[in-house]
């Protein structure tokens, strides 16, 4: 039984059962055709998965793992901001007429700074410390840069990454953990699929970096589900766990802008039917 599942379902349990309304609020999300999206909402949401042990990726239903990586490539190795660089379309209703979401994301991973050793951007500096500084307690990035955030077209939701390396008693290897922050998540819609990009990360970073991917913690300072999503959560929590599969990554890859979306993948994967149609608040 895969416990990325049991996870989602005793968090979705707890934000239906102890969460509060926002009903009745001033709230900025509204649905298509106009009326305020409100949800019910839990704070302070920490999710912890073992990357030694199981790739988090739900079965209830499928999760599309080749474009949740492609989304995290996007951002994290081709560190762009245009719509145009990504093969879905997840992005489209926040792009302008040339394609771009502003100064947000991918376009915050590209910036460079100064350091000692040189300039380097984010994801750069990321991969130079776990080379080279491993145990280093500041090995952080950050997306919610406040001077551009009036020139991002939709502020970063999940917005900052802690890695952490640990050396197991007994072994030689290390091990590498993160910590990924969210201020805002989107249940239904988002959590999984930010999980598995995230998973995917530690485990290609790992790689590259000659470690272990260990455990991944997930934070979500406001973790909600939208009202028009309830009847959905609450028949997707009632169907049954399947076995969790088995993740490969190309052991080939040693350099991180060499991965692809085709690097990954999931065998014996089995899952539920899948949702379809789910409206989304904007």
């Amino acid at each position: 039984m895969s416990l990325a599942d049991n996870i989602f379902i005793n968090m979705c349990k707890d934000i239906l059962e102890n969460g509060v309304s926002t009903e009745g609020e001033k709230v900025r999300p509204h649905w298509p055709d106009g009326t305020p999206a409100y949800t019910v909402k839990r704070f302070g949401v920490v999710n912890r998965y073992d990357l030694s042990k199981e790739f988090p990726i739900l079965t209830l239903r499928r999760t599309a793992l080749k474009s949740a990586t492609d989304e995290m490539l996007w951002i994290w190795q081709r560190k762009s901001n245009n719509i145009h660089d990504l093969h879905s379309h997840i992005w489209d209703q926040w792009a302008d007429e040339d394609g771009s979401i502003g100064k947000a994301y991918g376009y915050q991973m590209g910036v460079k700074h100064s350091y000692k050793e040189g300039m380097m951007d984010q994801v750069d500096r990321v991969i130079y410390d776990l080379k080279h500084n491993p145990f280093s307690r500041r090995i952080i990035t950050n997306l919610y840069v406040h001077q551009d955030l009036h020139e991002m077209n939709l502020y970063p939701c999940a917005y900052s990454m802690t890695f952490n390396v640990t050396q197991k008693k007994g072994e030689d290897g290390l091990t590498l953990n993160a910590v990924l922050n969210q201020r805002s998540q989107d249940v239904l819609t988002a959590n999984n699929w930010n999980v598995v990009q995230y998973a995917v990360l530690v485990h290609m970073l790992a790689q590259v970096c000659g470690m272990k991917p260990g455990e991944l913690l997930h934070v979500i300072a406001d973790a909600h589900i939208y009202d028009r999503h309830i009847p959905i959560i609450e028949e997707l929590i009632r169907r049954e766990p399947r076995p969790a599969p088995t993740f490969w990554l190309n052991p080939e890859v040693q350099d991180f802008y060499e991965f692809t979306r085709s690097d990954v993948r999931v065998d014996h994967y089995e899952t539920g039917e899948q949702v379809n149609d789910i409206p989304v608040a904007i």
